[in-house]
């Protein structure tokens, strides 16, 4: 993803004005990401890129690249983030407590998850359930109905298959609440599942945004090089 210089004459700029339009895109790793998404009626500008990927006998194979937008009409973002304001990159990285405070900030988020390298559907569902299953007992949040939530976000992708260039969204509001997920590939409709129970949204949103224990490490990385860049300047 391209670097931006940021000052305080352009901060305005991501917080409070669309970034370009649905038809402009930013490219990573061959990918063309949207410079600006809008859902539920309202703009979310891209604000960081990576990748989920493993290491095989020092080959790298990567599998998703990710593109996170968020709701920055105004600075309540920022605001709520303000804590850390002058903290370097590398501080924010090592600070648990900002990656809390960003998903449970009251802003509206999105996350576009574009396939580079083709899996079974049931290959992430169970992947997701995993971690998102064990996130919820570790914070002793794991009952009966976070388990059938999972289960069916889990069989929601059993009979997908995500070739190359299939893109799975996951939208949050700016309130604790429902979530929902989209996926889209080549030659099929949308298909569409809300996930209703609370915290296994909240979960799936740590297991992307969710600091040093994040799904990608990479993203975790590039947000935090964009947020000490943003509070940097911030008034």
């Amino acid at each position: 993803m391209a670097r931006h210089r940021v000052t305080k004459s352009n901060v305005r700029t991501w917080l409070t004005c669309a970034v370009g339009s649905e038809t402009e895109t930013v490219t990573f790793e061959g990918i063309p990401f949207p410079a600006e998404i809008t859902a539920g009626g309202k703009p979310l500008s891209l604000l960081a890129n990576g990748i989920t990927d493993i290491e095989i006998h020092f080959l790298q194979i990567k599998y998703n690249a990710i593109g996170v937008y968020l709701h920055t009409t105004d600075t309540t973002l920022l605001g709520h983030l303000g804590a850390w304001k002058g903290k370097t990159a590398e501080e924010l990285l090592a600070d648990a407590a900002v990656w809390s405070a960003l998903v449970s900030s009251p802003v509206e988020k999105l996350l576009r998850v574009v396939v580079i390298k083709e899996i079974k559907g049931s290959q992430y569902g169970v992947q997701l359930e995993s971690s998102v299953r064990d996130r919820l007992a570790a914070a002793d949040l794991y009952e009966d109905e976070e388990e059938e939530a999972l289960e069916k976000v889990a069989e929601f992708f059993q009979s997908k298959y995500l070739k190359p260039g299939s893109v799975i969204t996951f939208h949050f509001p700016a309130t604790p609440g429902p979530a929902e997920i989209t996926f889209v590939t080549e030659g099929k409709g949308d298909a569409r599942i809300t996930v209703e129970n609370e915290h296994v949204a909240g979960m799936i949103q740590k297991w992307y945004l969710g600091g040093e224990n994040a799904v990608s490490p990479t993203t975790v990385r590039s947000l935090a090089d964009r947020f000490a860049a943003l509070l940097a300047v911030a008034a």
